[in-house]
């Protein structure tokens, strides 16, 4: 059984639809939680899906040990970053080389980078003009939203859509295609 951990910093709707889609397989499952918000909303989807979860500071996510203490404690095998705000450290990406894995709410290289999540992403594809946008999934490196990627979704962006608009069709493409993604990958590990 492959033991995935879910880093997250905000309200976890990932994160719950990854639980989701694994849950009951008998080839992984989401085992741990980690949130360096404690108000994160992700903490409560965690203790109704009955996943362990744990709260971390910045200062002791970037030291690193503590948390890779936490991981390897667990067995886990894969992290996901589902709306994770932070840096991963370089000691973490050693720790689980290619087995780190991202979702960034547009079609990188485009309207990434440090400070460009959530909405401020779909602000500047509106902003923009581009006329599509999407999911971005890759394996991390030590660079905001760099890495290798695995896979891209797209969707239109209409001249009259909002930010708000643009959001609700990658969220999605997210949902829709994150879990299996994660699975693929998942498989191609072995």
């Amino acid at each position: 059984m492959k033991k995935i951990a879910i880093l997250a910093s905000g309200s976890g709707s990932n994160a719950e639809n990854i639980a989701n889609y694994f849950k009951g397989s008998d080839y992984a499952q989401v085992s741990f939680i980690i949130a360096n918000n404690p108000q994160a909303y992700v903490l409560e989807r965690a203790k109704k899906l009955g996943i362990e979860a744990a709260v971390v500071s910045k200062a002791e996510f970037m030291e690193a040990e503590g948390v890779i203490a936490m991981l390897r404690e667990r067995d886990i095998d894969f992290v996901v970053l589902a709306g994770f705000l932070l840096l991963v450290p370089q000691k973490l990406i050693a720790a689980y080389p290619g087995r780190i894995v991202n979702i960034h709410p547009a079609l990188l290289p485009k309207h990434g980078g440090k400070g460009m999540y959530g909405d401020r992403v779909h602000k500047a594809v509106v902003e923009s003009g581009d006329t599509e946008s999407g999911i971005t999934i890759h394996i991390i490196d030590e660079h905001y939203d760099k890495g290798t990627t695995c896979f891209q979704a797209k969707c239109p962006v209409l001249s009259t859509d909002t930010p708000d608009d643009v959001a609700a069709k990658v969220h999605a493409l997210e949902y829709e295609h994150f879990p299996r993604v994660i699975d693929e990958i998942l498989h191609n590990l072995d």
